[in-house]
């Protein structure tokens, strides 16, 4: 049952004090071969050939099929890499299978939403001083739009600005995975790089805004960075995160290397004069939970000469003919909060994803 193997794997993960122990006691379960059975009965616990049919003693048969002395013929962290390898692999394929729908109107999943739920994924991110002292910060706050995901860090207790030399955001996701229960942030978590910024001349950067208490960078890609006005210090920092292929960038990197988007290789237009043609566009503009606008735009096309070092030029709507524009809802505004203050930046627009 998958219960019964979620809380099997649990128990293998509190202590070796939980298992039979290999000849030698625990003094040889403290060393190399004893972590090694450890993770020899996790392996063998999550990949059992006689998963559909699960008992205990069935996990008890094959791990102890395998021997002390067969434990020692594999190098130091080999079963721990198999075990996070099949895992990953397994995770993977599962979120492939929900990650297949795609909306119409906007051309991405339909149901990242679910696939981030049964991932147990979520986004930290890592402060790093310049003398290497790190520290990790869940995420306080997350809202899943039509085509994005926005997501807020704050809190009282973040170092000081002077002293930090980067910032990792990374996707996070739990090494022990059990589909019968909510995965658990407790255990080991599997990090994924999605991007790395430069701190040191952060007031450097461009600012997009502020009013009475602070004000906001923009990093590229994709991060506001808000900072007190008085005291010149981190008050939060936000990151907005487009759909596409978002869940494998968040789990199928390393904590050192991003994930690597495959090749696209765009559909050139029959007539070597002319560019990209057949495109479509669509926009979300929101903040705090207000959108502002959503529309698609179809049929789009550019010309050749607006192809340029992997961007190109689109206009989806002309400046000069008011049939085309649209209106905007409510009053357009950065919305931003702390655990102590909140406010809303006005007449600022920012269009800032991952992609």
């Amino acid at each position: 049952m998958a219960t019964g193997r979620g809380r099997l794997l649990q128990q293998h993960w509190r202590g070796l004090q939980a298992l039979r122990l290999p000849p030698g006691g625990v003094g040889a379960a403290a060393g190399p071969a004893g972590f090694s059975f450890l993770w020899i009965r996790i392996y063998s616990a999550a990949f059992s050939p006689k998963r559909s049919n699960w008992k205990v003693n069935s996990v008890e048969k094959t791990a102890g099929s395998v021997n002390v002395l067969s434990v020692k013929d594999k190098e130091a962290g080999y079963w721990k890499k198999e075990y996070i390898a099949k895992q990953r692999a397994r995770v993977r394929a599962a979120l492939a299978q929900v990650l297949k729908p795609v909306n119409p109107y906007t051309g991405l999943p339909v149901k990242t939403k679910e696939a981030v739920r049964i991932s147990g994924l979520g986004w930290v991110i890592i402060l790093r001083e310049k003398n290497g002292k790190e520290y990790i910060m869940e995420h306080i706050d997350l809202s899943i739009n039509d085509s994005s995901v926005t997501i807020m860090w704050y809190g009282k207790t973040w170092p000081r600005l002077a002293t930090l030399s980067t910032l990792d955001l990374c996707g996070v996701t739990p090494v022990f995975m059990d589909q019968s229960k909510t995965p658990s942030k407790n255990g080991p978590r599997w990090h994924s790089l999605i991007a790395k910024y430069n701190l040191s001349n952060l007031t450097e950067s461009t600012m997009i805004g502020g009013d009475r208490l602070l004000r906001i960078f923009c990093l590229c890609p994709g991060l506001l960075v808000g900072l007190w006005k008085r005291e010149e210090e981190l008050a939060f920092v936000m990151a907005n995160l487009h759909f596409h292929q978002l869940v494998e960038k968040s789990t199928l990197g390393s904590a050192t290397v991003p994930y690597e988007l495959p090749p696209h290789t765009p559909l050139l237009d029959d007539n070597p004069e002319y560019g990209l043609h057949g495109y479509q566009l669509h926009i979300d503009m929101h903040s705090g939970g207000i959108f502002y606008l959503c529309g698609t735009f179809r049929n789009l096309f550019t010309k050749k000469g607006y192809i340029e070092d992997g961007y190109v030029k689109i206009v989806v709507i002309s400046f000069k003919n008011n049939t085309e524009h649209l209106p905007l809802i409510g009053k357009v505004g950065l919305s931003w909060r702390t655990d102590i203050f909140d406010g809303c930046i006005k007449v600022i627009c920012c269009l800032i994803f991952l992609m």
